[in-house]
């Protein structure tokens, strides 16, 4: 018997809405490709098909953003997604690499212990020390199996991952070939592959590109929310699909307790209110959209098991104060001001300025 998995990948979950969306397409369409580069788009950004069918939108922001990446899978060149914590990098690759191969499962998870092998290939070592190298012997990794099925391949966090490791795939970018010098062969990378990168521009200790490597990707940047409501209607979206996906006995949260949590979080990282009238201190931290989806999350969990069933500011404080407070020496110091300076002060605010000095 099996048992539903905690989260689906993106083709699994959104299969239907693919599968409608590849009914409707007339477009043409790259070699390989599931969908047209208009489809993919259209996936992403969510659309209203001729049927009635709706296509959830996947990323709430400007379409030219999504078009440019689209467009880049479509070329030679890789893609390159850079951005501040919480801008839906992975999010955004992960839909990509679903909606155009169908497989958003070749990833390759950048730390600083990633290895050559890991953006190649390895060996079954028993093999390797009884018969010697040979193809069976080989195990092939995601960027293998992307070139030689023709798919995309993700790299999450490249920064991350060290120069010299990093510089494995100039050749595999630019020759769009993988050597395997150990068979005197060589694997070469057929219609429909590509990569997607995603890199942090505001992590400490990242390993900065080779203007080599550089050269192989084409960068877009992905934006904050530029506006409040455009936040608020991304972590709504994203609560209500992680709670459902959870299985939280709780009702939706109200749309004012997200917005006085975004709010909050854009304040504290901008350095200003919203109407701009007052400058505030920031904190260590970034604050990112991710970060306040997940101080709703977890509020939606206290609610529910210990809570009376409704998301309070109770329920909120804990986690709002846990991301904010990273430095234990400097953050509660420019939270506990920003608290006394400008959540005391506004109209119905009240229960929530409580609920964090509280926890402070």
């Amino acid at each position: 018997m099996s048992s539903p998995v905690l989260r689906q990948h993106a083709e699994t979950a959104f299969a239907a809405e693919l599968a409608a969306l590849a009914a409707h397409d007339e477009r043409p369409r790259p070699p390989r490709w599931k969908l047209s580069p208009w489809a993919v788009t259209d996936y992403l950004l969510g659309i209203t098909l001729k049927d009635g069918t709706v296509i959830t939108p996947k990323y709430v922001g400007d379409r030219r953003i999504i078009e440019i990446a689209v467009a880049t899978l479509a070329t030679d060149r890789a893609l390159l997604l850079l951005g501040v914590p919480g801008t839906a990098k992975s999010w955004v690759s992960e839909h990509l690499a679903a909606a155009i191969s169908g497989d958003s499962t070749l990833l390759i998870q950048g730390t600083a212990g990633t290895s050559e092998e890991a953006l190649r290939y390895n060996w079954n070592y028993a093999m390797l020390l009884a018969q010697g190298p040979s193809e069976a012997a080989l195990v092939p990794g995601p960027m293998f199996r992307a070139m030689k099925e023709g798919a995309l391949c993700r790299v999450e966090e490249l920064t991350r991952i060290p120069s010299d490791v990093q510089d494995t795939l100039i050749t595999m970018l630019s020759e769009k070939v993988l050597p395997i010098p150990e068979l005197a062969t060589e694997v070469q990378g057929t219609e429909g592959f590509n990569v997607i990168a995603t890199a942090n521009s505001r992590d400490r200790g990242v390993n900065e590109l080779s203007s080599a490597l550089q050269r192989r990707f084409n960068t877009v940047i992905l934006p904050l929310p530029s506006s409040l409501e455009d936040e608020v209607d991304i972590v709504r979206m994203r609560v209500a699909s992680m709670s459902k996906a959870l299985a939280l006995p709780a009702e939706p949260p109200a749309l004012e307790e997200i917005r006085r949590v975004v709010t909050i979080f854009r304040e504290l990282r901008s350095g200003a209110t919203e109407d701009g009238k007052a400058k505030v201190k920031s904190p260590s931290g970034t604050l990112s959209t991710a970060e306040a989806i997940s101080v709703v999350t977890n509020g939606l969990s206290l609610a529910a098991h210990f809570g009376s069933g409704t998301i309070s500011a109770h329920d909120l404080a804990s986690g709002m104060v846990g991301a904010i407070v990273k430095d234990p020496v400097q953050d509660p110091v420019v939270f506990k001001e920003y608290l006394e300076t400008v959540v005391k002060e506004r109209e119905g605010w009240k229960d929530l300025y409580r609920a964090c000095r509280e926890q402070i």
